[in-house]
């Protein structure tokens, strides 16, 4: 075995923080481009409304708006704010730090400058609603902040956005990152792995045994890893980056900032990888809630995944055998989702994730030829014809593949809206009988004239 590690960076988080009303979420919709509601709820349930990737000028950035942070009652949000901006400048590598310059600063806004003062972190003061004469008149107090060169933005009119987008890539650029790669020459053809999961399941001690490395930090205290840490390695002549995170804490054991952070770098190594390996605890023998919410995002995702459970050396034959019987249970919807029963202390059966993750790589690039395609659907809609509780009964015309990472179908039905809701189901178990595609999703898209299912 030939075993090569390199660290790579990461895609960098620019966060923007402020009070209340200082239209942060405005701000952030600008950047993106996109309208989107901002809410506080936590990580995974309503992942569009929590962060978005954010191209500045040819830098791919993870862009956070933390506006759900501070929504407790009144009397909390001097206190809410503080861990806001906290959680900002421990996480982010470029802050933006919003005031509303059409009203007089607070004791919020400076209790923020100063936390922001005391780091060495990148920070972009912007004065936004800079659009009245009120907005004006107190511009010059915005100094008393001690924040050098203020940028007068109104992201609700759009004004001023251009400079700061160059502001923020000149702070890139001292940062060392480097834009978005795009040329075939320059494409990364390493398989791209995260390795998810509650705290103390056993994700660092996974990362070490594959990587032959000490350099993440492995204690019996949940939510040791404080980072998300990618790794290269080389194995069996084939390329892997591996994306470990910190898990998922349970909710109401810490503060809903901190599960927010946390949630967010789950999601994000989710994002940025093809397959995931949920690292369970087989001691346990039960699925917990967090495991539950990210095998959800998974599948929302459209990644491939991986079940390990992990402490294989303390359970017996019986033991494992009633695990996936429980895992089947708990996940029915997963049967494709192989399960791999691993000890990542001893090193036992984890350089079996790595084949599993090549093999899944395969999968999710595999292409059917559209005659095997629609053979197959001709025979599998005869041996079962297609229900409707309705007069006019679906009939099935023809099917293509119209995509991969991950595999995409279109069926073209005579009145495909009629479909029972339990057909594509069939039509997916049939599909995988014939053509394989463990361990990653279908996405699967039933199309008639002029309608969709």
């Amino acid at each position: 075995m030939h075993l090569q590690l390199e660290s790579i960076s990461k895609t960098p988080i620019i966060a923007i923080i402020g009070k209340p009303n200082a239209g942060k979420s405005t701000l952030f919709n600008r950047l993106i481009g996109k309208n989107i509601a901002i809410t506080s709820d936590i990580a995974g349930t309503t992942r569009d409304r929590l962060y978005q990737e954010f191209d500045c000028n040819g830098y791919k950035t993870l862009l956070i708006d933390t506006g759900g942070l501070s929504d407790g009652p009144k009397e909390n949000i001097e206190k809410e704010v503080q861990t806001q901006a906290k959680l900002a400048i421990s996480e982010a590598d470029i802050i933006i730090f919003a005031i509303d310059s059409s009203e007089e600063l607070t004791k919020d806004d400076f209790s923020v400058a100063e936390m922001i003062r005391r780091t060495d972190k990148k920070v972009i003061l912007v004065a936004n609603k800079y659009d009245s004469k009120k907005a004006e008149e107190n511009f010059y107090n915005i100094y008393e902040l001690g924040i050098d060169d203020p940028i007068q933005i109104s992201a609700i009119h759009d004004k001023g956005m251009d400079k700061l987008k160059e502001k923020i890539e000149k702070n890139l650029k001292q940062l060392k990152f480097k834009k978005t790669k795009h040329s075939k020459e320059e494409k990364n053809d390493s398989i791209r792995i995260c390795i998810i999961g509650k705290p103390n399941a056993g994700k660092s001690s996974l990362f070490n045994s594959l990587t032959g490395s000490n350099q993440v930090i492995i204690s019996d205290i949940p939510g040791t890893t404080r980072d998300t840490i990618d790794t290269d390695i080389t194995y069996k002549d084939k390329k892997y980056t591996l994306i470990d995170t910190a898990g998922l804490r349970q909710k109401g054991k810490i503060g809903k900032g901190i599960e927010y952070f946390s949630s967010l770098r789950c999601i994000s190594a989710i994002e940025r990888s093809e397959t995931a390996i949920l690292i369970i605890d087989g001691t346990e023998k039960r699925i917990s809630h967090q495991d539950t919410s990210i095998v959800q995002y998974v599948l929302e995702s459209n990644k491939g995944l991986i079940l390990a459970i992990n402490k294989n050396d303390r359970l017996n034959t019986e033991d494992k055998n009633l695990i996936i019987k429980y895992l089947r249970y708990k996940f029915p919807f997963l049967p494709w989702a192989p399960v791999v029963f691993i000890s990542a202390k001893n090193k036992n059966n984890t350089y079996k994730i790595l084949e599993l993750a090549e093999e899944i790589n395969r999968e999710r690039s595999k292409t059917i030829k559209t005659p095997a395609l629609n053979n197959l659907l001709q025979k599998i809609t005869i041996k079962h014809l297609p229900s409707s509780a309705k007069a006019q009964k679906p009939k099935f015309f023809y099917a293509s593949q119209t995509g991969t990472n991950p595999p995409k179908f279109t069926f073209f039905f005579r009145h495909a809206k009629n479909l029972h809701f339990s057909y594509p189901r069939y039509i997916e178990n049939e599909l995988r009988k014939e053509f394989g595609f463990n361990g990653t999703p279908l996405i699967l898209k039933f199309k008639g004239k002029g309608e969709d299912k």
